[in-house]
């Protein structure tokens, strides 16, 4: 690297991939930063740049030999399991500035030699307490398979057998149709008479033991109950979805078209995709391809797409991660989230490009025998043939849109005309009945108003400002949690948004103003130790 590059790069300042120090004078602090950079992406540790203000303090030469030798024998003391790490010394003015390169780790979780596993954080880093991470991070590494864990207690007696048999027909298809049997008539034989036509003198049971559904400790596993579960969610409760039709454009609405409870998409992967595929069929439009009056419409997203991003979300989601499958429709356009962000460091564009690295490997290879797709990487590809407007977001936390940081979200236009139209009804509706509700509050200000100066002529207690409105439930809660003082900071992150001014003007300079919250240093507005209170 040249001195030219390296200062483009301390120009964009720090970030998930590089972290920068001015000296490695804290043998320990820096065995928690490779070991961040390990469980996370890889990235970049330099030394020699002053990480609050950027500025490059060089090293000397004594310095350069010194810090090199220490941050080889910190990855191989003091990282757990130890790692080999790239060093380089990049010449600047009046010395230089050591660059390590620290790879993505193959063997996950690491720990410092306190027995603490970190991950980066953005430009910072954290603990790791939560299994379901830790045991993303195997999966990852291949040193765990979610999909081949076992479902304690569950049987061979809780899996479907009209399903396994659909399975089978489609996995042995040259075997059935030699032997006359088709869905018509499969039903005409018994899980183990199938199993029998598949291999002379087996059983049912013994047959799911050589497909690896069942361990060899005779436990039924977790890719059998999702393909093959009766009731899958009494063992695996959160391996569902939900699905909400909203009216308007976001999730915090109150108003829904259709919501699908619970218990109507409670089953296996195969009996959840045609739910939410009936959802969708009932809750987006048709539109008129073809000139004749009486062709049949097709939905305004294409059906073909729809069945590619669902299967996704149904077979690629984080098995680890203890959250279920989203799916909103909103009136302007349609948001599906599918729990983990991409494995294997894989990228948008990589999946776009058709790269395919399955985080699931055993329920992925199996799936497509009851699922519609070919599980060749192209599924991406051709759902952007049908409809190229699809915007993928991984990992990307976006309050505004209910993107998370731990999920994959496909987010899909609908420019349909009659949906603007029935957005803009509902929205002259509620316009409607905001108006009316601001008229009522108005009147009861007015009321509230006179009472208060008859009230002040009584008393020389100064007046207190009135609402004037009644308060949002984010309002209430803000209200509520000022009770103590409050910093801007702890108000946000109460509310667990970004600390931003339209934030701020949001949540807590339109309370001042109407009088539910009060600053502690009322004289200095702008004063760092600024808090905030509820008025009494």
């Amino acid at each position: 690297m040249t001195e030219q590059e390296l200062l483009q790069m301390r120009d964009l300042a720090e970030d998930g991939k590089l972290q920068f120090k001015e000296r490695a004078n804290d043998r320990y602090d820096i065995s928690c930063e490779i070991v961040a950079f390990c469980n996370s992406r890889g990235g970049l540790l330099v030394i020699g740049i002053n990480d609050r203000t950027g500025i490059i303090n060089a090293l000397s030469y004594q310095e350069l030999q010194e810090t090199t030798n220490l941050l080889t024998n910190i990855a191989s003391e003091n990282v757990i399991p130890n790692i080999l790490i790239e060093v380089e010394n990049v010449p600047v003015k009046g010395g230089g500035v050591v660059i390590a390169t620290i790879p993505e780790g193959k063997n996950k979780p690491y720990h410092d030699n306190k027995g603490i596993i970190w991950m980066k954080n953005g430009a910072d880093k954290r603990k790791v307490f939560d299994n379901s991470e830790l045991a993303e991070m195997m999966s990852e590494c291949g040193s765990f398979a979610p999909d081949e864990a076992a479902v304690p207690n569950a049987t061979i007696d809780d899996l479907d057998a009209d399903t396994i048999k659909l399975y089978l027909m489609s996995r042995f298809a040259p075997v059935f149709k030699g032997k006359n049997i088709d869905e018509l008539n499969m039903k005409d034989y018994s899980l183990d008479a199938m199993a029998e036509t598949i291999i002379k003198g087996t059983t049912i049971e013994k047959l799911l033991r050589n497909l690896h559904f069942i361990r060899p400790d005779g436990k039924i596993n977790v890719a059998a109950m999702l393909l093959f579960g009766k009731y899958t969610q009494r063992w695996l409760p959160v391996m569902t979805a939900k699905c909400i039709s909203y009216i308007g454009n976001s999730v915090g609405g109150t108003q829904f078209r259709d919501k699908m409870y619970d218990m109507e998409i409670e089953g296996n992967l195969l009996h959840q995709f045609r739910t939410i595929m009936n959802f969708f069929t009932r809750n987006l439009r048709k539109v008129q391809i073809e000139k004749e009056f009486n062709s049949i419409g097709e939905l305004e997203i294409p059906y073909e797409s729809l069945t590619e991003y669902v299967v996704n979300a149904l077979v690629h989601r984080s098995l680890n991660i203890k959250s279920p499958i989203r799916i909103f429709i909103f009136d302007n356009r349609v948001e599906i989230h599918s729990p983990g962000t991409l494995p294997n460091g894989l990228t948008v564009e990589d999946i776009k490009n058709g790269t395919s690295m399955p985080r699931n490997m055993f329920l992925f290879t199996n799936a497509n025998y009851l699922l519609p797709y070919t599980g060749a990487g192209s599924g991406v590809r051709r759902a952007l043939e049908y409809d190229p407007n699809a915007v993928f977001s991984n990992g990307v936390e976006d309050k505004e849109i209910t993107h998370a940081a731990n999920e994959f979200v496909i987010t899909i236009p609908r420019e349909s005309n009659q949906a603007q139209t029935e957005s803009n009804q509902v929205a002259v509706a509620n316009e409607r009945k905001s108006n009316q509700a601001q008229a009522e509050s108005n009147q009861v200000a007015v009321a509230n108003e006179r009472k208060s100066n008859q009230a002040q002529a009584e008393s020389n207690q100064p007046r207190v400002n009135l609402v004037t409105r009644k308060l949002t439930k984010k309002e209430e809660d803000v209200r509520n949690f000022c009770s103590v003082p409050r910093t801007a900071q702890e108000i946000m992150d109460r509310l667990k948004i970004s600390n931003q001014s339209k934030n701020r003007q949001k949540y807590i300079t339109s309370l001042i103003e109407l009088g539910v919250l009060e600053r502690t240093i009322p004289e200095k507005p702008n004063d760092p130790n600024q808090k905030y209170r509820c008025k009494k």
